[in-house]
């Protein structure tokens, strides 16, 4: 397994884990009723960090040779990295506006569009 096969595979692991802890702090925090029922900052913050992480390892991944162009999915991992980096941005928008519940949805848009295309780039590149 090449060093690029072996990126891919590693961001897929951390973007699945960030991906599984936002969304259980979404329905957290789509559930509470109060202050303090909402999810924990660290929390939030944590999952930024995974986050992070797994676009890193992602863009290392995406220095690697062309991938999926016969699948037709060649330009999703960049698109999906693009995309990642925008959830990112407006990740750390969500921790400076205090959980806008509005930041929330478009964040939650942009990173689950990323994941998408990540994962066909991933399964057939």
């Amino acid at each position: 397994m090449d060093l690029a096969s072996w990126g891919s595979r590693l961001a897929f692991w951390i973007l699945t884990v960030a991906v599984a802890a936002g969304s259980v702090l979404a329905l957290w925090h789509l559930r509470a009723t109060g202050e303090g029922t909402r999810p924990p900052f660290i929390a939030g913050v944590l999952h930024g960090i995974v986050g992070a992480i797994g676009f890193v390892v992602l863009l290392l991944a995406l220095r690697g040779p062309a991938r999926g162009i016969a699948a037709g999915v060649g330009s999703f991992g960049t698109v999906a990295a693009v995309l990642f980096g925008g959830a990112l941005l407006t990740g750390v928008s969500l921790l400076l506006l205090r959980r806008k519940t509005v930041v929330m949805t478009i964040h939650a848009g942009i990173a689950i569009t990323g994941y998408v295309l990540f994962l066909a780039w991933n399964a057939l590149g």
